[in-house]
């Protein structure tokens, strides 16, 4: 939805082609994942704010709940982070009344149609993508196409129509990391709660089975409830396990929530690996075609980077586009902003996942130093404003990961700690 937005300040015609018929409000198929816990970091919001003007107004009109500085907490093995007074705004709710909202802006633009299909493969015309084939419950079709943008999700099937088509097979990078989570949704008495956000992550030196919690509230009266676990560990499949365990191995704030009437069952499901296809490194590649989102690179969805991640691609697209590309030829200048934005939040989500117990690698080059100065930096967020606001604005998204890797930040975060002890 947010390429097709980009696409159609340039484009004559937009078309978007989707298994699930995109008019309709609501969770969708395609989207297993849809009755998650989904946070919508502060710099996928300015992206947002920057592609729909008047978004936040729109979203709270809608039930959306405004998340500002005063209104997060955030807890790393049980104590409390400083709060960063001037840290960025955000939004809480459901990945539905997200999606929905982005979905109405975009299909009310006059040059945006849809075609409710299961896409079945590409059209090459040589050296030149021209189209899109797609199937109608048995019937054929094809969409001739001047650019394709692919955004297929995780079970993304361009690799294989590429190599069918004599194209380079991109590699493939993963990282099991085996993550099953959990989310409820309770009932919410306060229409206006002093706290709107509060995660509480367990480092892996705690002996824990659960490897963090996060609750927000969000429309229509609720509190969403997430709870996450690796490996063997499956914490709140139960409605009786998921209450006991945010009252008995978290902050009081949890059990609080907990003690509301719980609406609906406990949704659970499972993150089995991070996957990474690297399209900027293959050689040849046809012109007329590029791929975002989940299809391009997807993270631990416990550090919450993919929506912000794919607004950020439409970024991408949105400055290639601009300089008027002749697309005769392949798109290389996009798949190298892309790759900026996917450095980070790789570089970022899997740091933080080689410190768990369980993963096994591969381990890049100086880990063992660069993992030591992250558990500086991170738990020096615990009490120092400065340290706290500079890695607020990595893990929102709004500044590059090599911000923190400065001498200064790192001095820092070594003053900071023994201070504290």
């Amino acid at each position: 939805m947010l390429a097709a937005r980009v696409l159609s300040d340039y484009a004559e015609s937009v078309v978007i082609i989707d298994r699930d018929d995109v008019q309709l409000a609501g969770a969708r198929p395609g989207v297993p994942q849809g009755t998650q816990l989904h946070a919508l970091l502060p710099g996928g919001f300015l992206q947002l704010e920057h592609l729909f003007p008047g978004f936040r107004e729109r979203a709270l009109a809608q039930g959306a709940i405004e998340a500002p500085p005063a209104a997060r907490r955030n807890y790393l093995d049980g104590r409390r982070k400083v709060v960063v007074p001037d840290d960025a705004d955000s939004l809480a709710g459901s990945r539905p009344l997200l999606e929905g909202l982005i979905r109405q802006q975009v299909l009310r633009l006059p040059n945006v149609k849809t075609v409710a299909a299961r896409a079945t493969g590409l059209v090459f015309d040589g050296a030149v993508t021209t189209g899109v084939r797609y199937d109608v419950g048995g019937a054929p079709g094809v969409e001739s196409a001047d650019f394709v943008v692919e955004a297929m999700g995780r079970s993304s099937r361009l690799s294989e129509w590429l190599e069918q088509a004599g194209w380079d097979r991109p590699v493939m990078r993963r990282m099991t990391v085996n993550l099953n989570y959990a989310t409820a949704l309770f009932r919410r008495r306060e229409t206006n709660p002093g706290f709107t956000v509060v995660l509480a992550l367990h480092s892996p030196r705690m002996s824990s089975d659960v490897g963090g919690a996060a609750f927000f509230a969000v429309e229509d009266g609720r509190w969403m409830a997430m709870m996450a676990g690796y490996g063997e560990n499956r914490p709140g499949r139960t409605a009786e396990d998921f209450v006991r365990r945010l009252r008995e191995q978290f902050p009081p704030e949890f059990g609080e929530v907990a003690g509301n009437e719980m609406v609906g069952d406990v949704q659970t499901y499972h993150h089995a690996d991070s996957r990474r296809r690297e399209f900027h490194a293959l050689k040849r590649f046809p012109a007329g075609l590029v791929s975002v989102g989940d299809a391009v690179a997807s993270f631990n969805p416990v550090y919450g980077q993919g929506m912000t991640a794919a607004a950020l691609h439409a970024a991408c697209l949105s400055t290639y586009l601009r300089a008027r590309p002749g697309l005769g030829v392949p798109a290389r200048r996009f798949f190298a902003l892309q790759k900026v934005v996917v450095d980070a939040a790789w570089s970022t989500s899997t740091s933080a996942d080689l410190a768990l117990p369980h993963v096994e690698g591969p381990y890049p080059r100086g880990y063992r130093f660069s993992s030591w100065v992250s558990r500086q930096i991170v738990t020096a967020t615990i009490a120092d404003v400065g340290i706290a606001r500079r890695f607020n604005e990595v893990v929102s998204m709004r500044e590059h990961p090599r911000s923190l890797a400065t001498p200064g930040v790192i001095l820092g975060a070594l003053r900071a700690n023994r201070r504290a002890g």
